[in-house]
Protein backbone atom coordinates (compact mmCIF):
# COMPACT_ATOMS: atom_id res chain seq x y z
CA UNK A 1 0.00 0.00 0.00
CA UNK A 2 2.87 2.49 0.49
CA UNK A 3 4.65 1.80 -2.85
CA UNK A 4 0.95 2.83 -4.56
CA UNK A 5 0.52 5.55 -2.63
CA UNK A 6 3.95 6.18 -3.28
CA UNK A 7 3.46 6.00 -6.95
CA UNK A 8 0.12 8.13 -6.56
CA UNK A 9 1.73 11.36 -5.36
CA UNK A 10 5.24 11.11 -7.05
CA UNK A 11 4.02 9.57 -10.02
CA UNK A 12 1.89 12.35 -10.82
CA UNK A 13 4.79 15.02 -9.71
CA UNK A 14 6.59 15.33 -12.89
CA UNK A 15 3.09 15.81 -15.19
CA UNK A 16 2.31 18.52 -12.72
CA UNK A 17 5.54 20.20 -13.22
CA UNK A 18 4.86 19.94 -16.65
CA UNK A 19 1.55 20.77 -17.30
CA UNK A 20 0.63 23.01 -13.58
CA UNK A 21 3.86 25.47 -14.55
CA UNK A 22 2.80 29.33 -14.74
CA UNK A 23 2.69 30.48 -18.41
CA UNK A 24 4.96 33.78 -17.78
CA UNK A 25 4.38 37.51 -17.90
CA UNK A 26 3.49 39.16 -21.19
CA UNK A 27 6.88 40.35 -23.17
CA UNK A 28 8.62 36.83 -21.60
CA UNK A 29 9.62 34.75 -24.45
CA UNK A 30 8.40 31.53 -23.56
CA UNK A 31 4.76 32.35 -24.31
CA UNK A 32 1.96 29.73 -25.96
CA UNK A 33 1.71 30.24 -29.43
CA UNK A 34 -1.96 31.56 -31.15
CA UNK A 35 -4.11 28.88 -30.13
CA UNK A 36 -2.68 26.62 -27.63
CA UNK A 37 -4.32 26.25 -24.34
CA UNK A 38 -3.30 28.60 -21.84
CA UNK A 39 -3.08 28.17 -17.82
CA UNK A 40 -2.38 30.06 -14.90
CA UNK A 41 -1.03 33.40 -16.15
CA UNK A 42 1.58 34.71 -13.47
CA UNK A 43 2.15 38.97 -14.34
CA UNK A 44 5.00 39.24 -11.89
CA UNK A 45 8.22 38.50 -13.83
CA UNK A 46 9.90 38.14 -10.43
CA UNK A 47 7.14 35.76 -9.38
CA UNK A 48 7.18 33.89 -11.92
CA UNK A 49 11.10 32.93 -12.13
CA UNK A 50 10.88 32.21 -8.39
CA UNK A 51 8.26 29.76 -9.16
CA UNK A 52 10.49 28.15 -11.85
CA UNK A 53 13.58 28.14 -10.04
CA UNK A 54 12.21 26.34 -7.09
CA UNK A 55 10.06 23.17 -8.95
CA UNK A 56 12.85 23.12 -11.04
CA UNK A 57 15.07 22.04 -9.09
CA UNK A 58 16.32 18.02 -8.97
CA UNK A 59 17.42 18.16 -5.09
CA UNK A 60 14.24 17.32 -2.81
CA UNK A 61 15.68 19.30 -0.33
CA UNK A 62 16.52 22.22 -2.79
CA UNK A 63 13.07 22.12 -4.35
CA UNK A 64 11.30 22.40 -0.35
CA UNK A 65 13.48 25.66 0.15
CA UNK A 66 12.77 27.11 -2.81
CA UNK A 67 8.50 26.12 -2.88
CA UNK A 68 8.67 27.19 0.98
CA UNK A 69 10.43 30.62 -0.08
CA UNK A 70 7.73 31.09 -2.94
CA UNK A 71 4.54 30.34 -0.82
CA UNK A 72 5.87 32.81 1.75
CA UNK A 73 6.15 35.58 -0.44
CA UNK A 74 3.60 35.01 -2.39
CA UNK A 75 1.10 33.43 -0.54
CA UNK A 76 -2.24 34.20 -3.00
CA UNK A 77 -0.19 33.08 -6.35
CA UNK A 78 -1.87 31.45 -8.87
CA UNK A 79 -0.03 28.66 -8.93
CA UNK A 80 -0.44 28.08 -4.88
CA UNK A 81 -1.99 24.92 -5.24
CA UNK A 82 0.40 23.45 -8.18
CA UNK A 83 3.02 24.77 -5.34
CA UNK A 84 1.75 22.74 -2.39
CA UNK A 85 1.19 19.92 -4.39
CA UNK A 86 4.95 19.90 -6.15
CA UNK A 87 6.02 20.82 -2.10
CA UNK A 88 3.81 17.75 -0.69
CA UNK A 89 5.60 15.43 -2.78
CA UNK A 90 8.84 16.45 -2.03
CA UNK A 91 8.39 15.90 1.68
CA UNK A 92 7.01 12.81 1.05
CA UNK A 93 10.27 12.13 -0.86
CA UNK A 94 12.32 12.98 1.84
CA UNK A 95 10.44 11.10 4.47
CA UNK A 96 9.10 13.76 6.57
CA UNK A 97 5.60 12.72 7.01
CA UNK A 98 4.69 15.36 9.43
CA UNK A 99 5.55 18.20 6.82
CA UNK A 100 3.94 16.00 4.23
CA UNK A 101 0.34 15.96 6.29
CA UNK A 102 1.07 19.88 7.54
CA UNK A 103 1.54 20.37 3.28
CA UNK A 104 -1.71 18.35 2.51
CA UNK A 105 -3.76 20.14 4.76
CA UNK A 106 -2.96 23.40 3.87
CA UNK A 107 -3.44 21.83 0.44
CA UNK A 108 -7.29 20.55 1.06
CA UNK A 109 -7.89 23.65 2.57
CA UNK A 110 -7.02 25.71 -0.55
CA UNK A 111 -8.74 22.65 -2.96
CA UNK A 112 -11.29 21.12 -1.17
CA UNK A 113 -10.88 17.84 -3.98
CA UNK A 114 -7.43 17.61 -3.92
CA UNK A 115 -7.37 14.06 -4.08
CA UNK A 116 -3.95 13.72 -3.24
CA UNK A 117 -3.64 15.51 -0.33
CA UNK A 118 -6.90 13.41 0.27
CA UNK A 119 -5.33 10.46 -0.25
CA UNK A 120 -2.33 10.96 1.54
CA UNK A 121 -3.98 12.55 4.74
CA UNK A 122 -6.45 9.14 4.55
CA UNK A 123 -3.59 7.05 4.43
CA UNK A 124 -0.92 8.73 6.94
CA UNK A 125 -3.66 9.26 9.68
CA UNK A 126 -4.80 5.43 9.67
CA UNK A 127 -1.27 3.94 9.37
CA UNK A 128 -0.18 6.23 12.26
CA UNK A 129 -3.24 5.36 14.64
CA UNK A 130 -2.57 1.55 13.95
CA UNK A 131 0.91 1.91 14.78
CA UNK A 132 -0.05 2.84 18.31
CA UNK A 133 0.35 6.50 18.10
CA UNK A 134 -1.04 7.95 21.59
CA UNK A 135 -3.67 10.51 19.34
CA UNK A 136 -5.23 6.94 17.50
CA UNK A 137 -8.53 7.84 18.31
CA UNK A 138 -8.61 11.53 16.97
CA UNK A 139 -6.11 10.21 14.00
CA UNK A 140 -8.67 7.28 13.24
CA UNK A 141 -11.31 10.24 12.95
CA UNK A 142 -9.60 12.37 10.96
CA UNK A 143 -8.26 9.71 8.53
CA UNK A 144 -12.15 8.98 8.36
CA UNK A 145 -13.25 12.24 7.49
CA UNK A 146 -10.49 12.48 4.83
CA UNK A 147 -11.49 9.38 3.71
CA UNK A 148 -15.40 10.48 3.43
CA UNK A 149 -14.36 13.77 1.77
CA UNK A 150 -12.10 11.83 -0.62
CA UNK A 151 -15.13 9.28 -1.76
CA UNK A 152 -17.36 12.44 -2.11
CA UNK A 153 -15.07 14.41 -4.51
CA UNK A 154 -14.97 11.77 -7.31
CA UNK A 155 -18.30 12.70 -9.23
CA UNK A 156 -15.91 16.33 -8.95
CA UNK A 157 -13.32 14.70 -10.67
CA UNK A 158 -12.29 15.57 -13.90
CA UNK A 159 -8.28 15.01 -14.13
CA UNK A 160 -7.71 11.62 -16.67
CA UNK A 161 -4.40 11.44 -14.57
CA UNK A 162 -6.60 10.96 -11.30
CA UNK A 163 -9.02 8.73 -12.75
CA UNK A 164 -6.47 6.32 -13.77
CA UNK A 165 -6.10 6.23 -9.91
CA UNK A 166 -9.43 5.86 -8.94
CA UNK A 167 -9.04 2.27 -7.84
CA UNK A 168 -5.93 2.73 -5.60
CA UNK A 169 -7.27 5.98 -4.02
CA UNK A 170 -10.84 4.76 -3.48
CA UNK A 171 -8.67 1.35 -1.43
CA UNK A 172 -6.77 3.95 0.01
CA UNK A 173 -10.46 6.16 0.86
CA UNK A 174 -12.50 2.94 2.33
CA UNK A 175 -9.04 1.96 4.38
CA UNK A 176 -9.32 4.73 6.54
CA UNK A 177 -12.89 5.00 7.01
CA UNK A 178 -13.10 0.99 7.52
CA UNK A 179 -10.37 0.75 10.45
CA UNK A 180 -12.21 4.37 12.34
CA UNK A 181 -15.42 1.77 11.86
CA UNK A 182 -14.01 -1.34 13.26
CA UNK A 183 -12.26 1.04 16.27
CA UNK A 184 -15.93 2.30 17.02
CA UNK A 185 -17.47 -1.24 16.71
CA UNK A 186 -19.49 -0.48 13.76
CA UNK A 187 -18.87 -3.58 13.02
CA UNK A 188 -21.26 -3.61 9.50
CA UNK A 189 -19.49 -0.51 8.31
CA UNK A 190 -16.20 -2.25 8.66
CA UNK A 191 -17.64 -4.92 6.82
CA UNK A 192 -18.51 -3.27 4.23
CA UNK A 193 -15.36 -0.70 3.76
CA UNK A 194 -12.46 -3.58 4.64
CA UNK A 195 -13.94 -6.35 2.73
CA UNK A 196 -13.26 -4.77 -0.94
CA UNK A 197 -10.11 -3.56 -0.07
CA UNK A 198 -8.85 -6.74 1.72
CA UNK A 199 -9.69 -8.64 -1.26
CA UNK A 200 -7.83 -7.01 -3.99
CA UNK A 201 -4.62 -6.20 -1.49
CA UNK A 202 -4.61 -9.70 0.73
CA UNK A 203 -1.50 -9.37 1.67
CA UNK A 204 -2.18 -6.50 3.83
CA UNK A 205 -2.37 -7.66 7.72
CA UNK A 206 -2.93 -4.32 8.51
CA UNK A 207 -6.60 -4.59 7.12
CA UNK A 208 -7.19 -8.19 6.89
CA UNK A 209 -6.89 -9.13 10.84
CA UNK A 210 -9.50 -6.22 11.78
CA UNK A 211 -11.91 -7.67 8.95
CA UNK A 212 -11.82 -10.79 10.59
CA UNK A 213 -12.06 -9.37 13.83
CA UNK A 214 -15.07 -7.50 12.99
CA UNK A 215 -17.19 -10.41 10.76
CA UNK A 216 -17.03 -12.26 14.95
CA UNK A 217 -16.00 -9.23 17.22
CA UNK A 218 -16.88 -12.08 20.39
CA UNK A 219 -16.43 -15.72 19.79
CA UNK A 220 -18.06 -16.40 22.95
CA UNK A 221 -21.33 -14.44 21.24
CA UNK A 222 -22.64 -16.78 18.32
CA UNK A 223 -23.12 -15.12 15.50
CA UNK A 224 -24.99 -16.04 11.71
CA UNK A 225 -22.93 -19.35 10.19
CA UNK A 226 -21.77 -17.24 6.94
CA UNK A 227 -20.41 -14.49 9.54
CA UNK A 228 -18.35 -17.06 11.72
CA UNK A 229 -16.82 -19.16 8.19
CA UNK A 230 -15.87 -15.34 7.49
CA UNK A 231 -14.35 -14.71 10.60
CA UNK A 232 -12.29 -18.16 10.58
CA UNK A 233 -11.04 -17.93 6.89
CA UNK A 234 -10.08 -14.13 7.33
CA UNK A 235 -8.69 -14.92 10.58
CA UNK A 236 -6.50 -17.92 8.80
CA UNK A 237 -5.26 -15.65 6.17
CA UNK A 238 -3.90 -12.79 8.79
CA UNK A 239 -2.05 -15.42 10.32
CA UNK A 240 -0.53 -16.35 6.99
CA UNK A 241 0.61 -12.65 6.75
CA UNK A 242 1.38 -11.49 9.95
CA UNK A 243 4.19 -10.21 11.51
CA UNK A 244 6.33 -13.44 12.44
CA UNK A 245 6.31 -12.98 16.16
CA UNK A 246 2.57 -12.82 15.48
CA UNK A 247 1.56 -15.33 13.34
CA UNK A 248 1.97 -18.42 16.00
CA UNK A 249 -0.97 -16.05 18.15
CA UNK A 250 -3.06 -15.51 15.41
CA UNK A 251 -3.24 -18.92 13.65
CA UNK A 252 -3.96 -19.85 17.60
CA UNK A 253 -7.09 -17.42 17.40
CA UNK A 254 -8.27 -18.49 13.89
CA UNK A 255 -7.76 -22.54 15.35
CA UNK A 256 -10.34 -21.53 18.24
CA UNK A 257 -12.76 -19.97 16.22
CA UNK A 258 -12.83 -22.99 13.45
CA UNK A 259 -13.03 -25.22 16.64
CA UNK A 260 -15.59 -22.60 18.34
CA UNK A 261 -17.72 -22.66 15.35
CA UNK A 262 -17.13 -26.53 13.72
CA UNK A 263 -17.08 -29.07 16.92
CA UNK A 264 -13.60 -30.00 16.61
CA UNK A 265 -10.79 -29.60 14.35
CA UNK A 266 -10.99 -31.64 12.13
CA UNK A 267 -10.54 -30.55 9.02
CA UNK A 268 -8.42 -27.60 9.88
CA UNK A 269 -5.16 -27.85 8.24
CA UNK A 270 -7.12 -27.53 5.31
CA UNK A 271 -9.05 -24.84 5.88
CA UNK A 272 -5.20 -22.96 7.01
CA UNK A 273 -3.47 -24.91 3.78
CA UNK A 274 -6.11 -22.89 1.41
CA UNK A 275 -6.43 -19.32 3.28
CA UNK A 276 -2.78 -19.15 2.88
CA UNK A 277 -2.67 -20.02 -0.46
CA UNK A 278 -6.03 -18.28 -1.38
CA UNK A 279 -6.54 -14.41 -1.78
CA UNK A 280 -10.73 -14.43 -1.75
CA UNK A 281 -13.22 -16.51 0.48
CA UNK A 282 -13.41 -19.67 -2.00
CA UNK A 283 -17.21 -20.60 -3.37
CA UNK A 284 -17.26 -23.34 -1.39
CA UNK A 285 -16.79 -22.18 1.70
CA UNK A 286 -19.64 -23.53 3.36
CA UNK A 287 -18.32 -26.95 2.60
CA UNK A 288 -14.97 -26.44 3.62
CA UNK A 289 -15.94 -25.01 7.15
CA UNK A 290 -19.24 -27.35 7.89
CA UNK A 291 -20.85 -26.59 11.59
CA UNK A 292 -21.11 -28.61 14.40
CA UNK A 293 -23.29 -31.69 13.44
CA UNK A 294 -26.77 -31.07 15.64
CA UNK A 295 -27.82 -33.48 17.89
CA UNK A 296 -30.36 -34.60 15.34
CA UNK A 297 -27.99 -35.33 12.49
CA UNK A 298 -25.69 -37.25 15.39
CA UNK A 299 -28.34 -39.17 16.26
CA UNK A 300 -29.39 -39.58 12.57
CA UNK A 301 -25.39 -40.43 11.81
CA UNK A 302 -25.46 -43.68 14.36
CA UNK A 303 -28.75 -45.04 13.23
CA UNK A 304 -27.33 -45.07 9.53
CA UNK A 305 -24.02 -46.38 10.94
CA UNK A 306 -25.38 -49.22 13.47
CA UNK A 307 -27.84 -51.19 13.68
CA UNK A 308 -29.94 -51.22 17.27
CA UNK A 309 -29.20 -54.61 18.06
CA UNK A 310 -25.23 -53.43 18.32
CA UNK A 311 -25.54 -50.14 20.02
CA UNK A 312 -24.92 -49.80 24.27
CA UNK A 313 -27.83 -48.47 26.45
CA UNK A 314 -25.76 -44.38 25.98
CA UNK A 315 -26.53 -44.91 22.31
CA UNK A 316 -30.69 -45.72 23.14
CA UNK A 317 -30.52 -43.17 25.07
CA UNK A 318 -28.97 -40.36 23.29
CA UNK A 319 -31.13 -41.24 20.39
CA UNK A 320 -34.73 -41.46 21.77
CA UNK A 321 -34.12 -37.90 23.27
CA UNK A 322 -32.41 -36.49 20.19
CA UNK A 323 -33.25 -37.93 17.10
CA UNK A 324 -36.20 -37.25 14.30
CA UNK A 325 -39.33 -39.64 14.74
CA UNK A 326 -38.18 -41.48 12.12
CA UNK A 327 -34.91 -42.55 13.88
CA UNK A 328 -36.72 -42.99 17.45
CA UNK A 329 -38.98 -45.54 15.91
CA UNK A 330 -36.07 -47.05 14.17
CA UNK A 331 -34.25 -47.95 17.22
CA UNK A 332 -37.52 -48.04 19.05
CA UNK A 333 -39.12 -50.99 17.47
CA UNK A 334 -36.03 -52.86 16.84
CA UNK A 335 -35.61 -53.09 20.69
CA UNK A 336 -39.55 -52.96 22.27
CA UNK A 337 -39.67 -56.24 23.86
CA UNK A 338 -36.98 -57.91 23.40
CA UNK A 339 -34.79 -59.37 26.62
CA UNK A 340 -31.90 -56.79 27.21
CA UNK A 341 -28.93 -57.94 29.37
CA UNK A 342 -27.01 -54.93 30.79
CA UNK A 343 -25.06 -53.40 33.60
CA UNK A 344 -26.23 -50.91 35.78
CA UNK A 345 -25.98 -48.81 39.17
CA UNK A 346 -28.43 -48.78 41.91
CA UNK A 347 -30.25 -45.65 42.52
CA UNK A 348 -32.89 -46.65 44.43
CA UNK A 349 -35.01 -49.62 45.35
CA UNK A 350 -38.38 -51.12 45.96
CA UNK A 351 -39.45 -54.43 46.18
CA UNK A 352 -40.82 -54.95 43.01
CA UNK A 353 -39.23 -52.33 41.22
CA UNK A 354 -35.31 -50.67 40.69
CA UNK A 355 -34.59 -47.21 39.43
CA UNK A 356 -30.88 -47.89 37.40
CA UNK A 357 -28.90 -45.50 35.76
CA UNK A 358 -27.46 -47.58 32.70
CA UNK A 359 -25.43 -44.83 31.24
CA UNK A 360 -21.90 -43.92 32.81
CA UNK A 361 -23.29 -39.99 32.32
CA UNK A 362 -26.01 -40.57 34.37
CA UNK A 363 -24.35 -42.46 37.07
CA UNK A 364 -21.76 -40.19 37.64
CA UNK A 365 -25.00 -37.89 38.08
CA UNK A 366 -26.32 -40.53 40.21
CA UNK A 367 -29.30 -40.40 38.15
CA UNK A 368 -32.00 -42.60 36.87
CA UNK A 369 -32.54 -43.48 33.60
CA UNK A 370 -34.10 -46.73 34.02
CA UNK A 371 -37.39 -48.27 35.91
CA UNK A 372 -36.69 -51.83 35.73
CA UNK A 373 -40.19 -53.33 37.11
CA UNK A 374 -40.57 -56.90 38.62
CA UNK A 375 -43.29 -59.65 37.58
CA UNK A 376 -43.02 -60.58 41.55
CA UNK A 377 -41.30 -58.97 44.57
CA UNK A 378 -37.47 -59.56 45.00
CA UNK A 379 -36.24 -61.26 48.60
CA UNK A 380 -34.96 -58.57 50.35
CA UNK A 381 -31.54 -60.36 50.84
CA UNK A 382 -31.33 -60.54 46.78
CA UNK A 383 -31.63 -56.46 46.85
CA UNK A 384 -28.38 -54.65 45.93
CA UNK A 385 -27.46 -51.67 48.36
CA UNK A 386 -27.86 -48.04 46.78
CA UNK A 387 -25.51 -47.20 44.70
CA UNK A 388 -24.34 -50.85 43.65
CA UNK A 389 -23.35 -52.04 40.53
CA UNK A 390 -25.01 -55.02 38.81
CA UNK A 391 -26.09 -56.96 36.57
CA UNK A 392 -29.63 -57.40 35.20
CA UNK A 393 -32.41 -58.58 32.39
CA UNK A 394 -35.65 -56.45 31.36
CA UNK A 395 -37.78 -55.86 28.44
CA UNK A 396 -37.79 -52.22 27.00
CA UNK A 397 -41.84 -51.38 27.20
CA UNK A 398 -42.11 -47.63 27.05
CA UNK A 399 -39.57 -44.51 27.52
CA UNK A 400 -39.96 -40.80 27.76
CA UNK A 401 -37.68 -38.10 25.88
CA UNK A 402 -37.30 -35.50 28.24
CA UNK A 403 -36.10 -36.34 30.99
CA UNK A 404 -35.01 -39.56 29.45
CA UNK A 405 -36.38 -42.70 31.32
CA UNK A 406 -36.76 -45.98 30.33
CA UNK A 407 -39.45 -48.46 31.51
CA UNK A 408 -38.65 -52.25 31.21
CA UNK A 409 -41.04 -55.27 32.16
CA UNK A 410 -40.14 -58.27 33.47
CA UNK A 411 -36.67 -57.76 35.40
CA UNK A 412 -34.34 -60.40 36.57
CA UNK A 413 -31.70 -60.29 38.28
CA UNK A 414 -28.33 -62.12 36.84
CA UNK A 415 -25.40 -63.84 38.61
CA UNK A 416 -22.47 -61.46 39.14
CA UNK A 417 -20.10 -61.20 36.29
CA UNK A 418 -17.66 -58.71 35.76
CA UNK A 419 -19.14 -55.77 34.92
CA UNK A 420 -18.15 -53.76 31.76
CA UNK A 421 -17.80 -50.48 31.70
CA UNK A 422 -21.34 -48.87 31.20
CA UNK A 423 -20.75 -46.68 27.88
CA UNK A 424 -20.97 -42.45 27.78
CA UNK A 425 -23.76 -40.89 26.30
CA UNK A 426 -22.18 -39.08 22.62
CA UNK A 427 -21.02 -35.78 22.80
CA UNK A 428 -23.67 -33.30 21.99
CA UNK A 429 -21.62 -30.08 20.35
CA UNK A 430 -23.20 -27.08 19.71
CA UNK A 431 -23.87 -26.20 16.76
CA UNK A 432 -23.07 -22.36 15.57
CA UNK A 433 -25.68 -19.98 16.11
CA UNK A 434 -27.17 -21.32 19.43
Amino acid sequence: MKKILLAIVLGVTVSAVAQGTAQPAQGQSNAPAQGQSQGPVIKDPAEYNAYVAAVQQKDANAKISGLEAFLTQYPSSVMKNQALELLMGAYQQTNNAKKTMDTAQKLVAADSCNMRALALLAFYDRAMAQNNDPNALQLLADGKKYGEEGMGCWSKVTDPDITKMKDQMTNIFKSAIGIADCQSKDYAGCIDNLKPVVDTNPQDFSLVYPLALSYWPDPKTPTTPENSRLAIWYAARASAVAPPQAQPQIEKYAKSLYRRFHGDEDGWPDVLAKAKTGTTPPGDLATLIPPAPTPADQAHDMVTKTSPDKMDFAQWEFILTNGSQADQDSVWNAIKGKAVQMNGTVISTEPDQFMIAGSSDDIDAKKADITLKFEEKVPAKLIPKDGASFDFQGEPASYTPSPFMMVMEKGQLLRAKAAPTPAHKPVHRKPAGQ
